[in-house]
């Protein structure tokens, strides 16, 4: 990769990476296990209804299914 690329890309990477790490602590305080919060958090499942599902009593492991 060229240096003009880098400045462009860098900010993308660190945005995403914030975002994720965000979506992580958040599914963590929903009551998910690390590894299933670490999947959720790099997908593009929604994450209301990921807290949501836990919230009305559905399993982690379940909910990870129906969302990835």
């Amino acid at each position: 990769m060229s240096e003009t690329t880098t400045p462009i890309l860098e900010p993308l990477f660190d945005e995403r990476s914030k975002v994720e790490s965000w979506r992580l602590h958040i599914l963590i305080e929903a009551g998910y296990p690390l590894s299933i919060a670490e999947r959720l958090a790099v997908s593009e499942a929604d994450l209301h209804v990921a807290c949501e599902m836990l919230s009305r009593g559905c399993q982690p492991e379940t909910a990870a299914e129906i969302l990835l």
